[in-house]
């Protein structure tokens, strides 16, 4: 991948002027190449990480994966269902997964029984949709390659002999 996406994708907040500096090159050349990305879809979006569980309360925001396995339709695959299905407000994520399903469906409401309606009266009500399977997540520990909660050091009991 190139320098500035690694970097970029580390850190949204970098500014060109230290990503000129980190990589060696010109501040011109590294806002043409951010401009460059951001205008042909390589860069989609600039994203904040937030631990939800510290500005939440636990009980009014759930999210779960739902594994989906569905029939194909003739000469678009599985792209047509996909886009109906991500289309729905509620979900956040949708991918296209090898093994025993074929969608994995990441989906945010306010409680189990919005997610439970959404999967009961939307997503499996659709004619391609053969199963689904819901997990809910109920804590998370890293996202996006960063550890949510530090881990305090120094509150073990300390053992002698």
């Amino acid at each position: 991948m190139d320098e500035i996406l690694e970097i970029l994708s580390n850190d949204a907040r970098i500014t060109a002027e230290e990503l000129a500096k980190l990589t060696g090159k010109s501040l011109d050349s590294v806002k043409k190449t951010i401009e460059k990305y951001e205008k042909n879809g390589v860069i989609v979006k600039y994203k904040t990480l937030i631990n939800h569980d510290l500005v939440r309360d636990a009980n009014s925001f759930v999210r779960a994966l739902i594994e989906v396995s569905v029939t194909p339709q003739k000469d678009v695959g599985f792209d047509s269902i996909a886009e109906r299905i991500y289309s729905f407000p509620e979900v956040t994520s949708c991918y296209l997964v090898s093994g025993s399903y074929d969608l994995l469906v990441v989906v945010e409401g306010e409680n189990i029984q919005t997610v439970s309606n959404f999967v009961a009266s939307k997503l499996s009500s659709l004619d391609q949709i053969r199963s689904t399977t819901t997990h809910f997540l109920l804590k998370k520990y890293k996202e996006d390659g960063q550890i949510l909660k530090k881990t305090e050091e120094g509150n073990r009991l300390k053992i002698s002999y």
